[in-house]
């Protein structure tokens, strides 16, 4: 029961966040290394969670006329090439390497955020043809950065897709999320195919993402852009906390 009591109320949190600002992984994975499972089930057993609650952050996008199809779905198969090569990589380029740059690139990116008013809607939209080429290749690049480690992609991409494709926050977070979806489906397959999910726990912890990715989508598309700054802002300071531990404590 403790490993519930644990796990269920941080996944809540997980999903209302992610939904909003994506996220969500920094809070819900370690929510099961703390309730005692061990490294592979938990990565399996929150991906199914995620994965459920992304799809009905995703749902929602889309009966709101938010996910703009013709840009995010070209994206996908790109992102999806690029998470493979990322897990290729990962065999062989050291992760610590990796966190020591992400040190570098957080807080820049937390700078970023905080002074240089990323979710402007004064910013000239590209056409059709060119916002779909960049998406593509910022699908591309943020799956090799998924496959590779993974953290704060959600977060990652819609800071992208609003500074360089120049797209609206809405459409950043809807691309953000089909792409999303189908990372977290192709890695939940290779995880039930070995079989390291544990179903009791992520059936219920699942119900609890669904709920606050279901909260956390209604209350973007209520709010706009007002909640989302502060919310990255967190999730990159737990990204940045998480990373100096795990490099202390290696």
């Amino acid at each position: 029961m403790i490993e519930y009591l644990i796990v269920c109320p941080l996944v809540f949190l997980a999903g209302f966040i992610d939904a909003i600002a994506g996220g969500g992984g920094l809070i819900s994975l370690p929510a099961y290394l703390i309730a005692g499972l061990p490294p592979h089930a938990a990565i399996g057993t929150n991906k199914f969670s995620a994965c459920l609650g992304t799809t009905v952050a995703t749902w929602h996008f889309a009966r709101k006329g938010i996910i703009y199809w013709k840009h995010a779905l070209p994206a996908v198969a790109t992102a999806l090439t690029g998470s493979w090569l990322g897990a290729e990589i990962a065999l062989w380029v050291n992760a610590e390497a990796f966190k020591l740059v992400m040190l570098i690139v957080l807080p820049l990116t937390g700078f970023y955020v905080l002074f240089k008013k990323p979710f402007k809607a004064d910013k000239k939209p590209y056409s059709d043809v060119k916002t779909i080429i960049i998406t593509l290749i910022l699908g591309f690049l943020i799956g090799i950065y998924d496959g590779f480690y993974g953290p704060g992609t959600g977060t990652f991409l819609i800071l992208l897709l609003t500074a360089v494709a120049h797209v609206s926050l809405n459409e950043a977070a809807g691309t953000t999320k089909v792409i999303n979806l189908a990372t977290n489906v192709s890695a939940l397959v290779v995880f039930l195919i070995n079989g390291v999910v544990w179903f009791p726990l992520a059936l219920v912890a699942a119900v609890f993402g669904i709920a606050g990715n279901y909260i956390g989508a209604n209350y973007f598309t209520s709010k706009g852009t007002g909640f989302v700054k502060p919310v990255i802002i967190v999730v990159l300071t737990i990204f940045f906390i998480k990373i100096c531990w795990e490099l202390l404590t290696t």
